[in-house]
């Protein structure tokens, strides 16, 4: 059980954010005053932007397995739907911590450290995850951020919104099938490392980049600002909508769902991060107002 969940608000001046000891999710991302992540009403869906921890994405049947033991995991993980403690904050920076417990170890035998550190400097905002595996044995897991921001972005109504790639690549999609990840690849939707956004893109859920997508990209509709992202040891993206809904996910993970067929073992599942004792690893992404 989670006590009742606090918030704190961090940042001065132009950009500012909210972040719930529920998850150590962003609730909040302000510009000026004016919103820019998604609300989280539950109509379209209720996250904001969500820690995936120690699964991204769905397993088959909600099992997963370590080293042949079995429990049950619900899609993404159990730290978006876990108590963090704060253990700091001032004006522009605040930290939370989750560790293992009684009850995690009963579905994933490791005693871990998940710190999860946001910071506002000047116009850009920092997301930071390490993890810490505090047990005897080498750890797998997964790790991704699930952001959602406001599509249209504010006073942008009617305009082409486009995503852009630094690298200037076209990375092939990847599709899930029941949640799970199949073999099979699509033709990129990037041409020359941009994309313009539709709804119907989303039409058979996530579009996933297992490889290739860069370490930066830039969201932003014709005119108006746009958000530029900067993505530390998270070599996966996907984007994600439901059609109609007023928001689009820019997921950099390292990790994604398991493979259709592929059996439940997190360290089977694709990018899994197999952490040796008594070592850490931290992954980060960046928006900067642009």
């Amino acid at each position: 059980m989670t006590d009742q969940p606090t918030t704190v608000t961090i940042g001065s001046g132009r950009l500012r954010a909210t972040v719930s000891s529920l998850g150590a999710e962003m609730q909040a991302l302000s510009f000026d005053g004016v919103p820019l992540l998604w609300h989280g009403d539950a109509a379209f869906w209720g996250g904001r932007s969500p820690v995936l921890f120690p699964i991204v994405g769905r397993a088959e049947g909600d099992v997963i397995a370590v080293a042949g033991r079995r429990a049950a995991m619900a899609q993404h993980g159990f730290a978006r739907r876990s108590g963090f403690r704060l253990i700091a904050a001032e004006e522009g920076a605040c930290c939370h911590e989750l560790c293992a417990d009684e009850a995690s170890r009963a579905v994933y035998p490791f005693d871990f450290r998940l710190r999860l550190s946001h910071a506002i400097e000047g116009t850009v905002l920092r997301v930071r995850a390490e993890v810490e595996n505090l047990s005897d044995g080498v750890m797998p897991f997964g790790l991704g951020f699930h952001p959602a921001f406001l599509w249209p972005l504010p006073g942008c109504a009617g305009q082409g919104h486009r995503i852009v790639l630094d690298n200037g690549a076209e990375p092939v999609v990847a599709r899930l099938s029941g949640g799970l990840l199949t073999d099979a690849r699509g033709p990129s939707p990037f041409t020359d490392g941009a994309l313009v956004l539709n709804p119907a893109m989303f039409a058979e859920d996530a579009m996933i980049f297992p490889e290739g997508a860069g370490e930066g990209l830039t969201y932003r509709a014709e005119s108006g600002p746009g958000l530029r992202f900067r993505f530390e040891n998270l070599p996966n993206l996907a984007l994600w909508s439901k059609p109609g809904a007023p928001f689009v996910c820019i997921e950099p993970w390292h990790g994604m769902a398991a493979r259709k067929g592929a059996g439940p073992e997190i360290a089977a599942r694709p990018f899994s991060v197999l952490l040796p004792p008594g070592e850490g690893r931290a992954f980060g992404f960046s928006v900067e107002i642009v």
